[in-house]
């Protein structure tokens, strides 16, 4: 598949999406939100894929919209402005980070803001470049967060560092994003990209549906609580134990050889959806 707006990769297991406007930054419009969603059903549909890769072409992840507009920037969000704008992203229901079976790891390589911000606290892991600016900017442009932002950034970083960054849209660097843990790891620039796909080609060595159901739970997660988690956990934990990959994994290690997964996220219950 060919996009306009990205570049998409696949090799040794994994999905490399980058956006792909450095001349603007890697800046965000209704192109570049279609086509992600795209991209990830790509990976998602692959049964190679075992992990997807985020990343920004140049010197930034992704600073935010597209201002073209000026000042109608964020005008029209309750409609499709133009035909264009229904069909390629503004108003159309998409399929985000956290929504795809494969864990989605995004490498922040340069500076985050706004969207660029909010859509990579959609994905399960974040890693970020030494001196990388952040932030998420809304309110300095008479906005507010969107994508679930005002939910995940305190649940990662508490409601005190969430009510900081969201309410006062500063810029903050790599490292207070570090400690806050909005990301998991700081890294030197030219190291981030090799580290985010060896920690991805890692899962090579998980079962795919033992790890698709772990995601699906981990953000059900967000809306549960332990007794209702457990729950959950339950008849998912016993369907698995029943599955070859189950016998698998126990033998593979007991015989210290690698081993030979045979099952993938198709193969999961509705049930456990």
């Amino acid at each position: 598949m060919t996009y306009e707006a990205l570049l998409y990769e696949e090799a040794d297991h994994v999905a490399t999406i980058t956006i792909n406007r450095p001349e603007k930054m890697n800046t965000w419009n209704a192109t570049v939100a279609a086509e992600l969603s795209e991209a990830l059903q790509q990976a998602n549909a692959d049964n190679d894929v075992r992990a997807v890769v985020l990343t920004g072409a140049g010197r930034a992840f992704c600073a935010g919209a597209d201002l073209e507009r000026g000042g109608d920037t964020f005008a029209g969000r309750e409609r499709g402005d133009t035909e264009d704008e229904t069909q390629r992203g503004r108003n159309v229901r998409h399929v985000h980070p956290h929504e795809i079976d494969k864990p989605v790891i995004a490498a922040i390589n340069g500076a985050a803001v706004g969207v660029g911000m909010t859509y990579p606290m959609l994905c399960d892991i974040r890693l970020v470049a030494e001196g990388a600016k952040m932030g998420f900017v809304f309110t300095r442009r008479g906005m507010m967060p969107e994508l679930a932002a005002h939910l995940l950034v305190q649940r990662v970083a508490g409601l005190s560092n969430a009510a900081d960054v969201l309410m006062s849209g500063r810029i903050f660097t790599a490292a207070e994003a570090h400690t806050m843990g909005i990301v998991s790891k700081v890294l030197p620039k030219d190291e981030l990209l090799s580290a985010a796909h060896d920690m991805a080609k890692d899962y090579a060595n998980t079962a795919p549906a033992s790890v698709a159901i772990t995601k699906r739970l981990l953000w059900k997660g967000l809306e549960s609580n332990p007794v209702d988690m457990m729950r959950a956990e339950g008849p998912a934990f016993a369907w698995l134990g029943n599955q070859p990959d189950a016998k698998e994994g126990v033998m593979s290690f007991l015989e210290k050889r690698p081993p030979q997964w045979s099952m993938s996220p198709s193969d999961i219950p509705d049930d456990f959806r």
